[in-house]
């Protein structure tokens, strides 16, 4: 056994500026293979994307509207149409799910979805902010305290090649809401959408990210290195 895979070394990169989809899904694919063969390590991935849609595998065509002409791509992992844009990040989990990995078991699908959900609600509450999943509905949500009502805070969609994860969360900080209305939000018409920023004004996207790394440990085990 080399090394490499020996290592629970997972790395934790966050990337500036706006990252394109196509750049996002060859890096994502390149890492994915090579974490496969034991020849790279875990990598958790933050960006944020200029305003476009990226369709699931269980999107259907009568849920895009796309007033603007955003791009449109097809992701290839789970789910429906979701919106990406300035203002929402982006993280990108590449995962080995054949180790443990914290409190998930090897090849536990189910449990690497819970842990990820639990991974977002310990972020948010280390910001104050509730956040809590519903029976039949994708993602994370929150009261709005605008609206008073249920609306999507985080979601999740996740790809799995070879029992290595790609695709991973993405968490409203301060995207322009508006552009949801563009699709069908993974295909719930009952609900909105809602952002950190609506919960705390004075929030900055280091504030979330430094949140998020602080709660990875007490769910994937590993403290990540920062490159």
């Amino acid at each position: 056994m080399t090394e490499m895979q020996k290592s629970s070394e997972i790395l934790w990169k966050t990337s500036s500026g706006l990252t394109s989809y196509p750049d996002a899904m060859h890096v994502m694919e390149t890492r994915t293979k090579k974490i496969h063969a034991k020849a790279d390590v875990p990598l958790v991935w933050l960006v944020e994307h200029p305003p476009i849609f990226t369709a699931g595998t269980s999107a259907r065509a009568e849920d895009l509207y796309n007033p603007h002409n955003f791009p449109t791509y097809d992701a290839g992992r789970g789910g429906q149409w979701t919106y990406h844009g300035p203002g929402q990040r982006l993280v990108y989990v590449m995962l080995d799910l054949t180790q443990q990995n914290g409190i998930v078991p090897p090849r536990d699908l189910r449990a690497y979805v819970a842990t990820l959900e639990q991974w977002l609600k310990a972020s948010l509450a280390l910001l104050g902010v509730t956040a809590f999943t519903r029976e039949g509905r994708i993602g994370l949500w929150a009261i709005d305290p605008v609206s008073q009502q249920e609306a999507k805070i985080a979601a999740l969609g996740i790809r799995i090649s070879r029992w290595v994860s790609w695709h991973g969360v993405s968490i409203n900080l301060d995207p322009t809401l508006e552009d949801f209305d563009g699709i069908v939000p993974c295909g719930i018409r009952e609900f909105g959408v809602t952002s950190l920023k609506r919960f705390l004004p004075d929030i900055e996207m280091k504030d979330l990210d430094h949140a998020l790394k602080t709660a990875w440990p007490g769910c994937f085990g590993s403290i990540p290195a920062e490159i």
